[in-house]
């Protein structure tokens, strides 16, 4: 007879704690115990949703009739009360473990981290901390226990086609059939939707969310967003006529990634160095310059800096609701959203929570599914905002990303190749370049030292049969097996390993931040990212007036429909965990716990580097400052 020693925490989010009976079952090479039970006296089981809102622990003693030898797994069942039982799922009441720790007879404490919830009447299987990779496990009863796992997660979270020619996605048809390991917290859902409620109720008090007509003048269009304005937005609204001002959104503003140098001119470029002398200045040529192409024809007039103000400022416009639709549509939904729901299924597919890639990229999954899902049922569905108040409509955004996934490639995503590719090394004030390449540094090496405690060869890359798993479920199911885009199907060094996952942990988390966090304050002011234009484009000089500028633009309905989706999408609604940051601790070795305190130390350096940068600048560059960088992809 031996007795065991068990210490439970529940995490601290509203509801964690449950009135539900608990039992453990201690699995050893030599047997297992019958369910044990921790005995909490009728009270709530680890009441972590107290006022203080923090996690809480709670002790139990165990006793086991039989030795059941060197501990394996853990089994822990949750069921409830007898009384209520009749009642069951009426009352059926989850809970939110974080971990167990197991203290036998003699030797160490053992940690079993959890971070799951346990719904309804059911059971969690625990292993010790100890990261371990497939061919690590030598007993059977592992081994099983690793099959049994994803199989079970494979049946919960399965693929499907939302649109022909997108990257796959998870087959769930609203939030509501979500389980709530990847829910938004009770919290957070909350402040989400009174968060966009505000803005809503504020604008249909004003009669404009109905309102199909124009805006009667620019001067009405400001006095109605006023109430919203950061200083950024006041920034855009004083700024955005200047040509000054739309050359630098190019390089720092919300779709920084499409800028690249020209190498030679097409041969249908019909701009000449007479056209743009006076804006190039003395001792310099187009040839020298290689500025950007127009197609010619009598209905395509260039349009130029000297041309009328009007003309100069509605081609410009132009321009701007091209660069709504592209950031839109290709870079933040396919390339962010898409692509790191194919990371997050994947993950949680081919990865058991054992794995050392599992532990590492699961904060970078956070929330992922529930806000992709969402998209799914209140943005990018028919009738819905993108449908009814943008340019392109769902079936437009459809093709751009039908089109873009057949010359969409690995370089893209991986943010140094693709400075290369783009050429953009040298240019000057290109701060998503200059910050962004740190944060990349920053992850590199922390996955770099990650991979190194658990890969010693490349021979140990290409035995992790898990590990490729993930790897071709992401090629297959997210690139749909398109081997011209690159996309690795397999890996078989380290070196290809510690950029892969670079590049996971980059996506879900800074280039998110730079590609998505500023969508309110570029667009609020509507007239510099116009979501759609009522008129055609001029096909002649001398046309644009302040009242034809306002005539094409979107009207007041369609204009708030998007302000009100980027307004609540381009904060955190609360409940936030910033880049580097891991409360939830997958690792128990040393060695792991001390590369993720060196990668915090970087990423704190690197912030104040950016500050003490942004102190000189008219308008700061905060998008990748570390602390504003959430972990994954949750709004």
């Amino acid at each position: 007879m031996a007795e065991f020693r068990v210490r439970v925490s529940t995490g601290e989010a509203f509801g964690a704690g449950t009135w539900d009976k608990m039992s453990v079952i201690i699995v050893g090479t030599e047997g297992e115990t019958l369910p044990l039970p921790l005995d909490h006296f009728g009270k709530e089981f680890s009441a972590g949703a107290d006022t203080k809102l923090a996690p809480q622990e709670e002790d139990f003693k165990v006793t086991c009739p039989q030795d059941v030898g060197r501990v394996l797994l853990l089994r822990v069942h949750k069921a409830p009360p007898t009384l209520l039982r009749p009642f069951w799922p009426l009352a059926s009441d989850a809970w939110f473990c974080r971990w167990v720790q197991l203290t036998p007879p003699r030797g160490a404490p053992l940690r079993f981290p959890c971070y799951q919830w346990l719904e309804d009447q059911g059971s969690l299987v625990l292993r010790e901390g100890t990261a371990k990779i497939s061919w690590e496990d030598r007993h059977p009863t592992l081994q099983q226990q690793r099959q049994e796992e994803l199989q079970a997660r494979r049946e919960t979270y399965s693929w499907k086609t939302y649109i022909p020619g997108w990257p796959r996605c998870l087959n769930e048809e609203t939030i509501k059939n979500l389980d709530l390991n990847i829910k938004y917290s009770l919290a957070k859902n909350i402040t989400f939707y009174l968060r966009g409620s505000s803005m809503l109720a504020h604008l249909k008090l004003k009669g404009l969310l109905d309102r199909k007509g124009l805006w009667k003048s620019l001067e009405e269009m400001r006095s109605v967003f006023n109430f919203w304005k950061t200083p950024a937005v006041e920034y855009v609204f004083e700024h955005w006529q200047e040509d000054a001002f739309f050359a630098y959104q190019f390089l720092n503003g919300l779709n920084p990634v499409l800028i690249r140098r020209c190498r030679h001119l097409p041969k249908n470029f019909p701009v000449t160095d007479a056209m743009v002398a006076p804006v190039l200045g003395p001792g310099t040529s187009l040839q020298a310059e290689l500025e950007l192409s127009q197609t010619p024809g009598p209905d395509s007039p260039i349009f130029l800096p000297s041309d009328d103000k009007w003309d100069w400022l509605l081609a410009k416009t132009w321009v701007r609701n091209a660069e709504f639709s592209i950031h839109e549509a290709l870079t933040h939904l396919l390339q962010v959203h898409l692509v790191t729901e194919v990371f997050t299924l994947a993950t949680l597919r081919q990865l058991p929570h054992c794995h050392p890639l599992f532990k590492l990229l699961i904060p970078h999954t956070r929330y992922t599914l529930h806000i992709n899902t969402l998209a799914r049922e209140l943005l990018i569905a028919p009738g819905k905002v993108v449908d009814r108040s943008t340019g392109l409509g769902i079936e437009g955004f459809s093709e751009l990303i039908q089109r873009y996934m057949e010359q969409l490639n690995y370089s893209v995503l991986c943010l140094p190749e693709d400075i290369r590719a783009r050429g953009v090394e040298d240019i000057p004030g290109y701060y998503y370049r200059d910050d962004g390449m740190q944060i990349w540094g920053a992850v590199e090496c922390f996955v770099s030292e990650m991979i190194g405690i658990y890969y010693l060869s490349d021979e140990s890359v290409r035995d992790d049969s898990e590990l490729q798993a993930w790897v071709w479920e992401i090629f297959s199911e997210g690139f749909l097996g398109r081997e011209s885009s690159g996309v690795p199907s397999s890996l078989g060094t380290r070196e290809a390993l510690i950029q892969y996952v670079t590049m996971v942990i980059f996506t879900c988390s800074a280039k998110h931040s730079a590609v998505g966090t500023g969508q309110f304050d570029f667009s609020a002011w509507m007239p510099n990212l116009p979501p759609t234009m009522q008129l055609p484009p001029p096909t002649s000089k001398g046309q644009a007036s302040p009242e034809r500028f306002i005539a094409t633009l979107p009207p007041v309905n369609a204009t708030c429909d998007v302000i009100v989706a980027l307004w609540a999408l381009s904060k955190e609604p609360g409940d936030r965990r910033s880049l580097g940051t891991y409360p939830d601790e997958h690792f128990t070795e040393a060695a792991p716990c001390w590369s993720i305190a060196a990668f915090q130390s970087r990423l704190a350096q690197i912030s104040r580097d950016i500050q003490e940068r942004n102190q000189d600048l008219e308008l700061p560059y905060t998008y990748l400052d570390p602390p504003i960088i959430e972990n994954s992809v949750s709004i």
